[in-house]
This record gives structure tokens, sequence and C-alpha cells, in this order.
């Protein structure tokens, strides 16, 4: 079917071609806007990922997918979902994988696991979540580490203090706790990508045009690309989007 569909396809282009008009296909929204970050990657010059949330590595197969070469550091405290993780990265010796979350503070405490692995969250889950995606109900909990980007950097910043780097925090409502320990590493950030909520979906997160007040006095004031993220999938509501945020 493939071949057939192919053939027809060239032929179309012929026929059309020869009275002056070329059919082209239409490049897909989310891979546009994820080929646009890329090119603000490398406009930047960014050579380390801070992949913050990695889950089973998705983030990090999508850099690579689209041309991203340089080093990601992506960090997961689910023991089941970090044990993909490694997996992922296992055969790449530019990408690293650690077993902890980040916060305000460091210590330790109790995750709620999604059914579907990555919608776990420190925090409850709102009933509009649910609504919108049932396979994201909590099924269990499970003790994780919880360390501070500070006290990361002031273990290996000397190792990473000539890159320049990209801060990417995918945890589900937990961003603000995350940028709230990270004070001594933020100004080596060039750039932050993290998940905004639209409406309320973890009880306690920062809506979307808060986290942009927060990053604004963070000295990440300005908003350079919008990735469209989770939807209703009967109303077709935008719930959730990724912001890329440069100073």
């Amino acid at each position: 079917m493939d071949s057939i569909i192919k053939s027809f396809a060239r032929t179309a282009r012929s026929v059309t071609r020869s009275v002056g008009v070329d059919i082209v296909r239409y490049p897909h929204l989310a891979t546009t806007l994820l080929d646009q970050r890329g090119q603000l990657m490398r406009h930047t010059g960014i050579d380390l990922v801070f992949d913050v949330g990695a889950n089973i590595g998705q983030f990090g197969d999508e850099l690579r997918e689209h041309g991203y070469q340089g080093e990601i550091l992506s960090f997961e405290p689910q023991m089941a979902a970090y044990q993909q993780l490694r997996q992922a990265s296992g055969a790449d010796p530019k990408w690293h994988a650690f077993h902890y979350a980040f916060g305000e503070v460091p210590g330790t405490t109790t995750i709620n696991l999604s059914q579907n692995s990555h919608s776990s969250s420190l925090l409850p889950m709102m009933d509009s979540h649910l609504d919108s995606a049932p396979e994201s109900a909590y099924v269990g909990k499970e003790e994780i580490e919880v360390r501070t980007l500070n006290d990361f950097w002031y273990e290996y910043g000397t190792k990473y203090d000539e890159r320049t780097i990209m801060l990417k925090i995918d945890v589900q409502g937990f961003e603000k706790y995350v940028l709230a320990g990270a004070s001594s590493f933020l100004p080596h950030v060039s750039l932050i990508q993290l998940e905004m909520s639209l409406i309320e979906l973890y009880n306690g997160e920062m809506l979307y045009h808060e986290m942009m007040d927060y990053l604004h006095t963070l000295g990440f004031g300005t908003l350079l690309t919008l990735i469209p993220g989770h939807s209703h999938p009967e109303t077709g509501r935008l719930l959730q989007v990724d912001g890329v945020f440069g100073r």
C-alpha cells in the first residue's frame, strides 16, 4: 500500500509541476515547534541540558531526534522509570542518568505514582486532571531522594562552569520548588524550558501567568516559544504548554 501511495504522490507532483505548481508535505505543528526550539538552542550555543523530571527518557530522545548532539544530564526519582531511563541513555556516552529529584530543600519525601508514570507528582492531583486523563490516576506511593540544584552545582559546578546550559523542568506542578532551590545555579543557565498549566491540575502548582511572573523575577523574562502539551480529549481545550524562556 505504501508503494502505491508513494507512486501516486510522485505522479501527482509530476503533473502539478508541469503547470508550475509543486506539492510538498505540510509539516506537523509539533514537529515544526520542536525544530524551532532546536534552532533556539543552536543559536544560544547550548551544549549541556539539565533534564529535570526525565521519566523514561522521552525528552532526551526528542532532543537527539531534532539534532542536539551535546551533553544531557537526566534526573528521575521513580525507580521503575529510572531503570527505563538508564536503558534509553545507556548507549549514548553524552547522556547521563541520575536517580533523584530536585526541590527547594534536600531530604526524602513520598511521590504519588501515576498509572501512566509520567503524571506522577509530589503534589495531590486535581479532579480536572483526572477528567482529562483518567489513566493518570494515582495507584501507589514511593519514597524518593530529593536534592537541590544549588547543591548539585556546588558539587559539580567546576566541571560544567564553562558550558552553555539549558534547564528543562517537567515535574508535574512542582516546578516552582525546583526553581526555589536553584538560586546559585540559575545565573549559569541561558535557557529554561518548563511545563506550565493553564488550569490547576495539581493542588498548589503555579499557573502559567504566575510562573511567567516568577521567571521574570529570576531574570528569565523573555518568552521565546510555546509548545502545546496536554489537552482535553473531548473538548479540545489546551491544559498545559511548555514554554522556553531566555534572559
